[in-house]
């Protein structure tokens, strides 16, 4: 493993994460990822998305927790600042005391800029994640309008399947393949690719760790969630809980979606979506996927007179 470990914890070498979203398309607009999008919003850059900074945590967890991690082990993070293509990053993670099973994670910039902040844990029972935390102190809403027709313990209409092939283009969301993603993936493994995922410990190819986040993403417009557009969104909050894994290609996953939370602030208004992964053969629950996607007020045009008609 690259990096260094010291008494307190282990991280990884700088790495730069790759810029794959310049062409995603949702609701029939560009979104967060486009250059010309993030500037007119007033951001520096194009951000990369957030989950892709879980590829340099993998090595490091795996290095504490061994294989248990891909089968019971659970990300949870806020994100704190956004990375842009051809910033490099680092990934820390705790060294676990004597029969933990949490550990406290970061990423930062070489400038020293918080990227990320949050927990890994690993066990069908996790302890209290970085997520449980924040999500208990989230105060109640009563001035939404991009989320306005959102109600918490509502669910996708729709009953979802989702498989990923290696050469399977996942769509406006994510238009690129798994295969594709493999090639510019921060930390790959033999046990991600098509011609040695035999050699895991589960004999077949495994879906790396940030690309769980797209199987749970790229068919949620099948939801029909009813959230005003044109809107730009970001993620800002994320958690990955493998519950019986690992996930493995070109696999039929059912998908379900809840959503769990609704939060705002002066800039945003928050969803929080649960989207439980379902093995389509077995029917068992294998992993669950927390994200808050907020959404920009100011992207949202008609907001203030929106704002103004429901609230006076």
């Amino acid at each position: 493993m690259d990096g260094f470990q010291s008494k307190q914890f282990i991280c990884s070498d700088f790495k730069y994460p790759r810029q794959m979203l310049a062409d995603q398309n949702y609701s029939d607009h560009a979104s967060i990822h486009d250059d010309k999008t993030a500037e007119d919003l007033g951001f520096s850059g194009a951000p990369i998305e957030g989950p892709t900074q879980f590829s340099q945590f993998v090595p490091l967890l795996y290095k504490i927790f061994g294989d248990v991690w891909f089968e019971q082990g659970c990300i949870s993070v806020h994100y704190q600042n956004m990375v842009v293509d051809g910033e490099a990053v680092r990934a820390f993670a705790e060294l676990a005391a004597d029969g933990s099973s949490m550990v406290r994670i970061w990423a930062e910039k070489k400038d020293g800029t918080s990227v990320l902040k949050g927990s890994a844990s690993i066990g069908i029972e996790h302890a209290e994640t970085e997520l449980d935390i924040k999500r208990a102190n989230l105060r109640p809403t009563e001035t939404l309008v991009i989320l306005a027709d959102l109600k918490v313990g509502m669910k996708g209409k729709n009953k979802e399947i989702a498989i990923m092939d290696f050469d399977q283009n996942l769509g406006n969301l994510y238009p690129f393949t798994l295969n594709q993603k493999l090639k510019k993936i921060t930390e790959s493994s033999p046990w991600y690719t098509q011609n040695l995922g035999e050699q895991s410990p589960w004999g077949r190819a495994i879906i790396p760790l940030e690309m769980i986040s797209v199987l749970s993403v790229y068919t949620s417009a099948q939801a029909e969630f009813p959230v005003k557009q044109p809107a730009v969104g970001l993620f800002a909050d994320q958690e990955i809980k493998m519950i019986k894994g690992p996930l493995f290609v070109n696999h039929p996953y059912r998908i379900e979606r809840e959503i769990v939370a609704l939060s705002e602030s002066k800039r945003v208004e928050s969803s929080w979506m649960m989207t439980s992964i379902y093995d389509e053969h077995t029917e068992e629950l294998v992993a669950e996927c927390l994200l808050n996607s907020s959404m920009l007020k100011s992207s949202y045009k008609p907001y203030e007179e929106e704002f103004k008609k429901l609230y006076g």
